[in-house]
């Protein structure tokens, strides 16, 4: 599966929580999850179901961040995933921040320059990455 989202997790569904419109589908991988708000129409067109393998997918632009070494209390997004800062990347008015997290795996968001000065994102230090289930798309391999 090529696409140009730059995050792309490799699970297993450990969760699906279906309701009239909507559902709710948890992907493990490596000790974290994510999960994803998709319609129950994708869901079943998928073939989703716990134990089966797939892609938690999410393109940079739906990426926040977040100062500090634990997950941030008090808001409503559902992903966060807490690592260390491997690059940052500034061009004219917005940068590329990656973190890599425990296990290897590594997350990149774009947010403005002026977000990563007033955070204190730096190379070395952690910071936290957040992302709506709701900006998180499902694949799977055919």
């Amino acid at each position: 599966m090529k696409i140009s989202a730059r995050n792309q997790f490799e699970g297993t569904i450990s969760n699906i929580v279906e309701g009239a419109v909507n559902g709710i589908v948890a992907i493990d991988f490596e000790g974290y999850a994510i999960k994803a708000d998709i319609t129950m129409e994708s869901i079943k067109g998928l073939g989703l179901e716990v134990g089966k393998k797939a892609f938690a997918i999410v393109k940079a632009s739906s990426v926040m961040f977040g100062a500090g070494n634990q997950p941030i209390k008090g808001i409503s997004a559902r992903n966060q995933l807490v690592g260390t800062v491997v690059s940052i990347k500034e061009g004219a008015v917005n940068g590329h921040v990656t973190l890599e997290l425990a296990d290897g795996n590594k997350v990149t968001g774009s947010i403005t320059n002026e977000a990563i000065e007033s955070l204190g994102l730096a190379e070395g230090e952690t910071a936290v990455a957040i992302v709506k289930s709701t900006d998180v798309m499902v694949g799977v391999e055919e």
